[in-house]
Formats: structure tokens, C-alpha cells, sequence
């Protein structure tokens, strides 16, 4: 790996007194959970300054006109629809860079925070391969702050020490899963699934298999933050059909704990 990936952080703070001029051609940006008001300041400040914004579906692209002025803004929309249409990752990576050599001013906005399962490191990787200078803004990522939104906390005094974020992207089983199944069921604290509606009977069946309590309280929250957001409790055991039964789509967040017990959700 190159030691280039490794170079000291730009003087962030000076970009907050200069917010018109970024330090590097490219800015990737965490545009929060869903809400538009929870992107950051220094995020709204990046999206004003571009001339192109390359966007998720998951971050705020329905509102990007009330966050910044778009009128001569180039708008292209990388998809990334949960199990829906995607523009390839390395499509992706080559627009990043076809646009700083071209001299745009880059934002790649992104859903939550673009390096909690955002794929954000291996953009980055990407332009300073091209010899690109790249600046991250830090999201809210929704592992934490979808909970909240629904009154979960996912640490409580007395509750837990530790929680854990893991992507359910990938069943388990599956030959491509990183995931240690059998050391999540040994754990006491929280486990927070992000990506795991498709996954998450197979899920709450693993974890049960390996030793889970299946009366471990389970919180599921749908399009946390938005609007649209809608929330359901249940056990591990019911997980599965409560999924079906209440129709859960993506996005949402899925938290196992005690942490979820006597919350208003």
C-alpha cells in the first residue's frame, strides 16, 4: 500500500475561514443519515463551492437546492439504491478523477459518513493514485444517530460498555462475509445492522444458532430522520416475520440489544 495514503490531514480549520477555497480539487462529503439538516457545516460549505456534485441516493439529493444554490451546478446521480440500480464503483472512482483533471471543483456526496460502509477510503485511494488531492468531511453516519431519531439509545449506564456496527449486506455463510458470527453471539452489548433488511432472518437465525438469547430486544427503524420514518420492536426470534409482516424496506437500522427495552419507540 502506498505510504501516500497515509500523508498528513490538510489545515481543516482554515478551510473554516475560507470556506469558498477547499485545500484540494475534491471533497468527499458525509451527507448524514437522511434528514437534510443533519449534513455538517463544512458539508454545506463544500456543496456550495462545487461545480459538480456526484451523489448517492442515500445522501440528501432531494434537497440539494435547499442546502446550496444548483443553478450552475453539474448534478450526477451515482444511484447506489439499496439492492436497485448502481452505477459501478469503478465508474465511479473515473468520474472522481475525469472531473479534477478537467479543473472542477469535486463533491462526492455521500450517504451517512463515507467511511462507515460508504466505500469512501477506496475513492480517495483512487485519486491520490491519479495524483489528486482529496479532502473527507465527516458525516453523521446512521448507525448511531438513526437509533436516537427513535429514542434507542445504543449505550445506556448500567446496560452495556461496548456496541458494535456491522453491514448486513451479505447473508451469512456467504463466501465473500468478513463478519465472525460466532463472536458477535458472544457479546454483551449492542449490535447495530445497517443494510440488513434482506439478510436480517437469516441474520437473527445465525446469531440464535450460535447462542443468542432469542428474547434479546430488537428495535427496527425505517428512513430514520426523514419524514417517512417508522419504527417496530420485537425479539430476535420474531425478527424475521416482522420484517415481512410490517413491510420494512430499506433504509433502516436494525438494533439488538437490552439497550432497546423501555425505550419510546
Amino acid at each position: 500500500m502506498s505510504s501516500d495514503l497515509h500523508h498528513p490531514a490538510p489545515d481543516h480549520n482554515s478551510w473554516l475561514t475560507l470556506p469558498e477555497q477547499p485545500p484540494y480539487p475534491v471533497v468527499l462529503v458525509g451527507g448524514g443519515p437522511g434528514a437534510p439538516d443533519l449534513i455538517t457545516v463544512r458539508g454545506q460549505r463544500a456543496l456550495a463551492w462545487a461545480d459538480v456534485i456526484i451523489a448517492d441516493h442515500l445522501g440528501p439529493t432531494d434537497h440539494l437546492a435547499e442546502l446550496c444554490d444548483i443553478t450552475n451546478k453539474e448534478i450526477i446521480d451515482a444511484a447506489k439504491l439499496p439492492y436497485g440500480k448502481q452505477m459501478a464503483q469503478q465508474r465511479i472512482n473515473e468520474l472522481l478523477v475525469e472531473a479534477a483533471q478537467n479543473g472542477r471543483k469535486v463533491v462526492r456526496l455521500k450517504g451517512g459518513d463515507p467511511y462507515v460502509f460508504g466505500r469512501g477510503f477506496e475513492e480517495r485511494a483512487a485519486l491520490i493514485e491519479a495524483g489528486i488531492g482529496v479532502i473527507v468531511v465527516p458525516g453523521v453516519t446512521s448507525a448511531i444517530s438513526v437509533p436516537a431519531a427513535a429514542g434507542v439509545s445504543v449505550t445506556r449506564r448500567g446496560i452495556n460498555h461496548s456496541f458494535t456496527v456491522l453491514s448486513g449486506h451479505l447473508a451469512p455463510g456467504h463466501t465473500m462475509s468478513l463478519t465472525d458470527w460466532d463472536a458477535l453471539a458472544r457479546l454483551s452489548g449492542t449490535l447495530v445492522i445497517i443494510m440488513g433488511v434482506k439478510n436480517g432472518p437469516a441474520i437473527a437465525d445465525r446469531l440464535i444458532e450460535l447462542g443468542k438469547n432469542p428474547a434479546t430486544p430488537v428495535a427496527i427503524i425505517e428512513e430514520g430522520t426523514t419524514s417517512s420514518q417508522r419504527s417496530v420492536t420485537c425479539t430476535l426470534a420474531t425478527l424475521g416475520a416482522t420484517i415481512e409482516q410490517a413491510a420494512i424496506h430499506p433504509p433502516a437500522v436494525i438494533v439488538v440489544g437490552d439497550v432497546v427495552e423501555g425505550t419510546d419507540n
